[in-house]
């Protein structure tokens, strides 16, 4: 009789261990695909850090001398070259973003240190946020400045670096402008104004700002007939809107077609706020103008997209 009892207790402690041993495999193998999954979702997030949001607010001045010192530099026999985008990186730096306190002496003081061998990039106490700032503006900037073309007084085609941007309305017409970036807009619902509005006549010839490759063409209820042109680097993302009724493009336009600056691409006018196709409810002639910043596809038609006030770029470019 004891012998059985304990035979039996002998069974039930090994059904006890058996059980036992299983939780114990079952948890281990949760904890591990758990862990796994865990550095699989880090690694995921790791790879997908890029910029969120960028505030570009350099002043007019700033823009307009900082590429100078860039254009001079690259003209000149000099090896080391400066860079207008780390010159307004290092404002940016320095201000804390904020360029109401922009000084002019800065940018003297920063060429004059760079002439001199040194890096003044090196003398900022947060080197991380000049690193920010470089990969943001340069992601606006770049493209902009290179080697250009053009006819000496001989009738040679001579060959420089120079600004390789065009402004959008066709030298020789006339147009105005303000900044109007972050007004109130109410067609549709109430948003802010994220682009720049030039005013012009009806039929004003629209060229590209930058080379580029035609993304998308045709209506939009906010933009009526629009086109968007896509940098070829994919950073930078054109958006000409309000384009004339019933001919709003250049005949040879089509999506996909690579484009060059300076070349036209539509006409101005006043179409848009309208559901229905080519319809004229803007009461201004004008061609809207933005620009989005893209650092990830995922930003592209998101509620995450970065628009730029062009203001300030759009009289760096005026001929």
């Amino acid at each position: 009789m004891i012998l059985y009892i304990v035979r039996l207790k002998l069974k039930d402690f090994r059904k006890i261990l058996i059980i036992c041993f299983s939780i114990l495999v079952v948890s281990s193998s949760i904890f591990f695909i758990s862990l796994k999954n865990k550095k699989i979702s880090t690694r995921a997030e790791e790879e997908k850090k890029f910029i969120k949001y960028v505030e570009f607010n350099p002043t007019h001045e700033s823009l307009k001398l900082s590429m100078k010192e860039d254009i001079k530099s690259h003209n000149s026999a000099n090896e080391r070259k400066i860079s207008w985008i780390n010159i307004l990186s290092y404002l940016a730096t320095k201000y804390g973003g904020n360029f109401d306190r922009y000084k002019k002496s800065d940018i003297e003081h920063y060429v004059k240190e760079f002439e001199l061998g040194n890096n003044p990039e090196d003398n900022l106490e947060n080197l991380k946020l000049f690193n920010y700032y470089v990969e943001a503006y340069g992601a606006i900037l770049d493209g902009f400045l290179g080697e250009i073309e053009y006819k000496n007084s001989s009738g040679e085609i001579v060959k420089t670096y120079g600004l390789k941007n065009k402004f959008p309305i066709k030298k020789g017409y006339s147009f105005t402008h303000y900044d109007d970036f972050g007004a109130r807009r109410t067609f549709g619902y109430s948003r802010p104004h994220l682009g720049h509005d030039i005013f012009c006549a009806v039929g004003t010839p629209v060229v590209a700002v930058e080379d580029g490759c035609v993304e998308i063409m045709g209506w939009n209820r906010f933009g009526g007939w629009r086109i968007g042109i896509r940098s070829h680097d994919k950073k930078r993302y054109w958006y000409y809107a309000h384009l004339r009724k019933n001919k709003p493009y250049n005949p040879d336009l089509k999506e996909g077609k690579n484009v060059q600056a300076g070349e036209i691409i539509g006409f101005a006018g006043k179409t848009g706020y309208s559901s229905k196709e080519n319809v004229n409810n803007i009461k201004r002639s004008h061609l809207h103008l933005g620009l989005q910043i893209i650092f990830d596809e995922s930003q592209k038609d998101s509620p995450n997209e970065i628009w730029i006030n062009l203001n300030n770029i759009t009289k760096i470019l005026v001929p």
